[in-house]
């Protein structure tokens, strides 16, 4: 809500795009927004219409959009008064073209565009996409912070960011109630929709049924915004991550989504699962130099998946199983703990690398923090022995280095303990 009243108000506003996966909530954000700061919102849906196409046939400049769409929302819309917005918009291109004339033409118009696949359609051939003429943000699922106020839980997230910036221990009590939070998030995951279910019910079964739901809607984009020949390959890749995160070694094979399989494959497939924002690349990175971008190794990366409670409902894990960390899934908590992490880092704007010496030794991200490369290390339980931030440590001699676990906050050696409930506050 922040980031949109500030793009309201600034002198240097253009049309945002607002991009993220399915059912994180964009379209509640904007309405609310709307409601909350202008006179009048009008809301126009290309899924739920298709007939608005036909309007962006013609011609696309506001001057004669405007009318029209007035008309078909019913409304008049007023310069700096009303908000504009176009959902779903991945399903008419002309639409998204429109956006660079109401910037250069009409700037004082508020227009705000969201779609859930519109890495997708912004990636086809025949697109002309508006760069340069748009803002864009991108939303992701509630992080842990976000879960933690949802939950009422304002004073702990509080002494969390405190216990972080000053390297104390949280009380034992504090420190073993936020590690529950942590389990349950795992199994509710970030969706807006999920977390709200279990705030108000504490019901299980319910949020999962949700979360079954949303995955049935990812699978049915797979259809529908895809080419025939790729929506196998797609569905093999996103039902194989949560096989790749129950390995010792996470890193991505092509072999085993099936005998053989090779990247020439299923390139275009991760690109799809990636553009979608359903899951995340993490390359691996051959040199510890800035800017990392340029030296990440493109065959070599790992697949992270967007929301936590989905990875659990796609594995079909039991509630309880994640709860108590049962030994049954001890091959799936290392993945499932750096699938976390990573999806904190993304969301606090990091982009995450892994690294790995010649010898095997790995960590799982390494980040720029404060304009300082930080190595973190991920562990899902309280042993934290960590030789390969030791070689990294020996090797790299970083400021300091960050190790994620159930151990509670504390510094030495150079190493900043931090408990896996605080990964929000990297």
């Amino acid at each position: 809500m922040s980031f949109l009243e500030e793009w309201k108000e600034s002198e240097y506003r253009k049309p945002l795009i607002l991009q993220g996966a399915r059912q994180v909530g964009k379209t509640y954000t904007i309405l609310e927004f709307g409601r909350n700061c202008y006179e009048n919102v009008a809301y126009f849906n290309f899924e739920t219409n298709p007939k608005l196409n036909e309007t962006f046939e013609e011609n696309i400049s506001p001057e004669y959009l405007i009318p029209i769409l007035s008309h078909i929302a019913g409304q008049t819309i007023v310069r700096e008064k009303t908000l504009i917005v176009f959902d779903e918009v991945q399903l008419c291109e002309r639409a998204l073209t429109s956006l660079k004339y109401f910037c250069e033409d009409a700037p004082d118009y508020h227009i705000i565009v969201a779609g859930s696949l519109l890495g997708v359609a912004v990636n086809r051939a025949k697109f002309s996409f508006p760069v340069g003429k748009v803002d864009m943000k991108t939303m992701y699922p509630m992080d842990m912070e976000e879960f933690l106020l949802a939950m009422h839980e304002d004073g702990l997230v509080e002494q969390i960011k405190k216990c972080f910036a000053f390297d104390t221990p949280m009380p034992a009590a504090l420190h073993d109630a936020a590690m529950r939070l942590y389990r349950r998030y795992l199994v509710v995951g970030g969706m807006p929709e999920c977390v709200m279910q279990f705030a108000n019910t504490k019901d299980d079964i319910l949020v999962r049924h949700t979360q079954d739901a949303i995955l049935a809607s990812y699978l049915n984009d797979m259809s529908k915004y895809n080419n025939l020949n790729e929506i196998k390959k797609t569905r093999l890749v996103y039902d194989n991550i949560t096989v790749q995160l129950s390995k010792k070694n996470t890193r991505f094979q092509y072999k085993l989504i099936k005998k053989g399989g090779r990247a020439s494959e299923f390139e275009n497939a991760i690109e799809w699962l990636s553009l979608s924002g359903i899951v995340s690349r993490v390359y691996k990175v051959e040199q510890i130099k800035k800017p990392l971008e340029n030296y990440r190794d493109i065959d070599a990366f790992k697949i992270y998946v967007s929301d936590l409670g989905l990875l659990r409902a796609k594995k079909d894990l039991a509630a309880n199983d994640i709860l108590y960390m049962v030994d049954e899934i001890n091959d799936f908590k290392g993945g499932m703990a750096e699938n976390y992490v990573n999806a904190q880092l993304t969301t606090n704007g990091y982009p995450t690398y892994y690294w790995e010496s010649e010898r095997g030794a790995e960590i799982d991200f390494v980040i720029q923090r404060e304009g300082r490369l930080v190595p973190i290390e991920v562990k899902s339980a309280d042993n934290t022995k960590a030789k390969s931030l030791k070689v990294y440590m020996e090797t790299y001699k970083p400021d300091y280095a960050i190790k994620l676990s159930a151990k509670n906050f504390g510094f030495e050696d150079g190493k900043k303990t931090v408990p896996l409930y605080a990964a929000f506050c990297i």
